[in-house]
């Protein structure tokens, strides 16, 4: 029977959902989906000074705004320390590790011997086949792995191919310290191990760590996870996606007005790739995805091809959904209380929802979407922009004032017996199109540019579209 694949996201909970986090957790998580396995969300929060709830909750909050979900409850590292100390123990047991009594200053000292000797800065050992008997009185020790001092260790990476490390490279890295404590490189293994972990999937960013990580299962005679370890994911000038960039977590994304089934199909192409496929379903994702098209080198983000994918789901998502995703978005920015408060009202979501078929096949975010409906929920007499107040000029209040007589008599108030009405009254008064939309858009919205016109027109209705004309004409 073949082995079940569980793969894990172990975000350390100091801030919220990077970006580069967030597509190694969409790769864990279409792993186990094409092969009907589980991925699982364990919280590496042994760093106490650091972790904190607000930024667990970030975490989760990220995941499930971009549809990523985990199979079991979240785990906590830290809630584990009990059994990281139990592995220690089996491993001075065996004998492949033991304790140390040196000070942090002797190690220090040690490290500088070894660089003005031209050695890498490494722990000497000093400790390693001493008896116990010769331990100090009142010293607390840390525990050390001991170390194969000849040979190599070998990463046979699903991404990166066979990486080779001689252990000579490798000191007698620490697994405790003298507090008691599990360091990060402990814990991961005991941890994976004991959730059951066939493939560890992780930012090429922890390859170094793979080596030494491989020598504790070892040690531990636990078998060793498959590893991938995937490209970092670079800025446009092509350093490391970082701060100066602009936005670099899932929440900041949010904001900016990108649809969560946007980001999840730009970040799959990230460093992935299933022929020429530029837009995929999730569905797709998940039939198509494998390691073996995963690339070695670092993808760079490109904020213009998100905005035009961004685009394309916003013209293509439904628009019930997209009101969904639109309120969520409201709900985490500034200002957006009000305009939520305003949907509440049943009649007023109707009319957004009328609206909505127009709305975003100009916009490619959210936010230009917001931008542009912002006709629907100013209240009258409309505050007008610069561009309007030139459109509404004594000869356009004119044409206005005779275009609200001849609105007032569209019986059904559809899109089509608009259109014919508006292109009637020109075609009468030997105006050009524009001469007459460009008003009544400036009327309508208090602005030079939105909407279709009688997209505008369909979600206001009669009644307020008729008072907001009566409103600028003469």
């Amino acid at each position: 029977m073949a082995q079940k694949i569980v793969t894990r996201f172990a975000p350390s909970p100091t801030g919220f959902l990077h970006i580069g986090g967030a597509r190694t957790a969409l790769f864990n998580w279409l792993f186990a989906k094409h092969a009907g396995g589980k991925m699982l969300l364990r919280i590496e929060d042994t760093d106490r000074a650091r972790s904190t709830q607000e930024a667990v909750d970030a975490l989760v909050d990220g995941l499930s705004w971009l549809g990523l979900d985990w199979d079991g409850d979240p785990i906590s590292q830290f809630s584990r320390v009990d059994r990281h100390k139990e592995a220690v123990e089996q491993m001075l047991a065996n004998g492949s590790a033991y304790r140390c009594y040196c000070s942090p200053e002797e190690v220090d000292a040690m490290r500088e011997k070894a660089r003005a000797e031209g050695r890498p800065p490494r722990y000497d050992g000093t400790w390693r086949d001493r008896d116990q008997s010769e331990a100090p009185e009142g010293v607390a020790p840390v525990v050390r792995l001991k170390s194969p001092n000849e040979g190599e260790t070998i990463v046979d990476d699903m991404v990166q191919g066979r990486v080779v490390i001689p252990n000579k490279d490798l000191d007698d890295f620490v697994l405790t310290r003298s507090d008691g404590t599990p360091t990060y490189m402990l814990a991961v293994v005991v941890d994976d191990h004991d959730m059951g972990v066939t493939h560890i999937i992780r930012g090429v960013d922890h390859l170094t760590n793979a080596a030494r990580q491989t020598l504790i299962f070892n040690a531990l005679g636990w078998n060793v996870p498959a590893m991938a370890h995937i490209p970092l994911i670079h800025g446009p000038d092509g350093a490391k996606l970082s701060k100066r960039h602009g936005a670099t977590g899932a929440e900041a994304y949010r904001a900016m007005g990108y649809l969560p089934q946007a980001m999840r199909n730009y970040l799959a192409r990230l460093g992935w790739s299933h022929g020429d496929e530029e837009i995929m379903s999730l569905d797709d994702m998940i039939k198509w995805f494998g390691m073996d098209t995963v690339g070695q080198s670092a993808a760079r983000f490109d904020f213009k091809k998100l905005e035009n994918l961004n685009g394309h789901y916003m013209r293509a998502t439904d628009d019930s959904e997209l009101l969904d995703h639109w309120k969520v978005y409201l709900a985490h920015v500034e200002n957006g209380e009000t305009i939520l408060n305003w949907l509440s009202a049943t009649e007023n979501e109707k009319t957004a929802l009328a609206a909505l078929s127009g709305l975003k096949e100009r916009a490619k975010t959210l936010v230009e979407l917001t931008q542009s409906a912002s006709y629907l929920w100013r209240q009258r007499p409309l505050d007008k922009d610069e561009k309007a107040e030139k459109i509404l000029t004594d000869e356009a209040k004119s044409i206005l004032g005779e275009l609200h007589d001849t609105l007032n008599g569209v019986v059904d108030w559809t899109s089509e017996n608009l259109e014919t009405s508006v292109k009637t009254y020109a075609e009468e008064k030997e105006l050009k199109l524009g001469k007459v939309a460009q008003p009544l858009r400036a009327a309508l919205t208090g602005r030079g540019t939105s909407p279709g016109i009688y997209d505008v027109l369909i979600a206001l209705g009669r009644d307020e579209s008729l008072g907001r004309i009566k409103d600028q004409s003469v």
